[in-house]
C-alpha cells in the first residue's frame, strides 16, 4: 500500500524448522521460537511443512470452497463474502481436516505448550481465501487470550495480501511500561493512524473498481461496502464510520486532541512501530498472540490467497467473546477438540500411505 511504509522484511522473526526424530520440533528450535515469540508476539516457521503435507491442506481448503453448504465465518468480512471476494470459511471436523491440524500441533508443540495447556479448547479450524478486489482489513486484535496459527499451503506473494503485524503490541503484564509508561496509548495512536490510511486506501480502490475490467463491482456491492447499515467492521463504510457503529475505526475515535495528538506525534509514532507484511513460502507456518495487532490486507493479485488457519485457547474465554473473533464449524460445536485431542490424534500418515488410500478410495 502506498499510503504508508510496509516493510516485506521479516527475518527478525523467523525461525528455520528443524524436526526432532519423533516429527516435532526440536527443543533448540522451540525455545528460539518462544524467546521471539514472547518478544515479537509472533514467530515464522519456515519449511515446518513438506509440500506433499501442504497439498493435503490446500485440497482440505479447495473441497471445503467448493462445497455449496459450507459454513462461512460471521465475524468480519461478511460483506466481502457475500461479494466472494473472500471466502473465509470454517473446516469440518473430518478425519482428515482433524488429521491435518493434529500435525500442525504435533509439530509445535514445543512452542504452543507454552502457553495453552491440553484442556484449552480448539476455537475454530478454518481457511482465508482472498480473491482480487477484497477490502483492506483495519488494523485490529483478536479477542485475548488465544494463540492462532496460519499454514501456507502455496507461497504467498506480497500482491495476494500475506498479513500484516504490528510487532511487539501485544498485550502482557508489564507491557504498558513501556515507552516511558505509555505504551498503550502510543500503540493506540499508531492503529487510528493507520486505520485513517487503510480507510481512505479502500475507499480509492472501490472507487477506481466503478469502471474497472478486473473485479468489477456487482449490482449494489459499492453501496453495500460504502453506505450500508448492515454490520461489518473492516468495509470502508461510511455511513457507520459517521455513526460511530464501527468499534475498529469511527469518527467518535477523531476528537480534536487525539487528532492533535496524531499530528504532533507522527513521526514518533512512525519510530516506535512498524507494519511488516508476511509473504510465506509453501510450507510455512505463523504463529500469534491474538492481542498482536494485525491485519488482513487487500489482494491485488488475479491469483486468490489461501490459508489454513486454526486458534487455541490460552485463558479461559466468555463464549460471547468467542464468537466475536472465531467461527468454529457446526461439527466442531457438536464435537469439541481440546489442544491434547490433537496432540493425541493420528497425525497425517506418510506419503506412501496417503498414496495407498487414495488408490483405494
Amino acid at each position: 500500500m502506498k499510503e504508508f511504509s510496509v516493510s516485506n522484511d521479516t527475518s527478525a522473526f523467523e525461525v528455520p524448522a528443524v524436526l526432532d526424530e519423533n516429527g516435532r520440533l526440536a527443543d533448540h528450535c522451540a525455545r528460539q521460537a518462544v524467546t521471539i515469540m514472547d518478544t515479537h508476539g509472533l514467530v515464522i516457521l519456515t519449511g515446518l511443512l513438506s509440500d506433499d503435507e501442504a497439498d493435503v491442506g490446500l485440497e482440505l481448503i479447495s473441497q471445503t470452497i467448493e462445497d455449496p453448504d459450507r459454513s462461512q465465518c460471521s465475524f468480519a468480512s461478511e460483506t466481502d463474502n457475500r461479494y466472494l471476494r473472500r471466502d473465509f470459511c470454517s473446516l469440518p471436523s473430518t478425519p482428515r481436516v482433524t488429521s491435518f491440524a493434529a500435525t500442525l500441533c504435533q509439530r509445535v508443540e514445543g512452542v504452543v505448550s507454552e502457553y495453552c495447556g491440553r484442556s484449552r479448547p480448539v476455537l475454530e479450524i478454518a481457511t482465508f481465501t482472498s480473491y482480487l478486489g477484497s477490502s483492506h482489513q483495519y488494523i485490529h486484535r483478536d479477542p485475548a487470550g488465544v494463540i492462532s496459527l496460519f499454514a501456507a499451503v502455496e507461497d504467498v506473494s506480497e500482491q495476494q495480501g500475506g498479513t500484516v503485524f504490528v510487532p511487539g503490541t501485544h498485550m502482557y503484564g508489564g507491557a504498558d511500561n513501556n515507552h516511558d509508561g505509555r505504551a498503550y496509548e502510543w500503540m493506540e495512536l499508531f492503529r487510528t493512524q493507520c486505520n485513517y490510511r487503510i480507510l481512505w486506501h479502500n475507499l480509492k480502490k472501490l472507487w477506481g473498481m466503478r469502471k474497472a475490467d478486473r473485479a468489477a463491482l456487482a449490482p449494489g456491492e459499492f453501496r453495500d461496502r460504502v453506505f450500508s447499515i448492515k454490520w461489518d467492521q473492516h468495509q470502508p463504510n461510511l455511513l457507520r464510520f459517521v455513526l460511530g457503529k464501527n468499534s475498529q475505526f469511527s469518527l467518535r475515535m477523531l476528537g480534536p486532541r487525539r487528532v492533535w495528538k496524531l499530528y504532533r506525534n507522527r513521526e514518533a509514532l512512525d519510530d516506535l512501530f512498524s507494519l511488516v507484511q508476511t509473504a510465506p513460502r509453501k510450507g510455512t507456518v505463523i504463529l500469534y498472540r491474538s492481542d498482536l495487532l494485525h491485519a488482513g490486507p487487500d489482494n491485488r493479485s488475479p491469483h486468490a490467497r489461501r490459508i489454513f488457519g486454526m486458534s487455541i485457547a490460552r485463558d479461559i474465554i466468555d463464549p460471547k467473546y468467542w464468537h466475536d473473533g472465531y467461527s468454529p464449524h457446526p461439527s466442531l460445536t457438536d464435537r469439541p477438540l481440546s489442544f491434547g485431542d490433537l496432540l493425541d490424534s493420528a497425525p497425517l500418515p506418510a506419503p506412501s500411505q496417503r498414496v495407498e488410500h487414495r488408490l483405494s478410495a
